[in-house]
């Protein structure tokens, strides 16, 4: 086993409509790299994970327990675990990275997607 993993090749999860995530998991965390399509919303929604992450490309209206914001390329949230969430991809869509803790062992139910290039910034 290697500690080494390339997402270029791995196969996405379709983790909600519009949106996919290509993880990583660890023993005590799992850390994805989220793509949203243009205009995707993810409705609200909690889980027993805190979910910190930034945004690397596009924009991102995020609303965290009732807390609402615009996001751009360097901003960062922390969803403290079990606060509702819900988010909406701008025009051009968005790229981002997500560390959830514990893993998200939840996830393996979701449909692996065949390999497709990685979003640029």
């Amino acid at each position: 086993m290697t500690a080494f993993h390339d997402l270029r090749s791995s196969r996405p999860l379709q983790i909600w409509p519009g949106l996919i995530a290509r993880p990583l998991h660890g023993q005590e965390a799992t850390l994805a790299q989220i793509e949203l399509e243009p205009d995707v919303v993810v409705p609200e929604h909690a889980h027993a994970n805190e979910q910190t992450g930034i945004l690397l490309a596009g924009s991102l209206r995020f609303t965290i327990g009732g807390e609402e914001r615009n996001l751009e390329p360097g901003d960062g949230w922390i969803v403290p675990a079990h606060v509702p969430h819900s988010v909406q991809a701008g025009g051009d869509g968005a790229m981002l990275v997500e560390l959830f803790a514990p893993p998200r062992h939840d996830w393996a139910a979701h449909e692996r997607l065949d390999p497709r290039p990685l979003r640029r910034g």
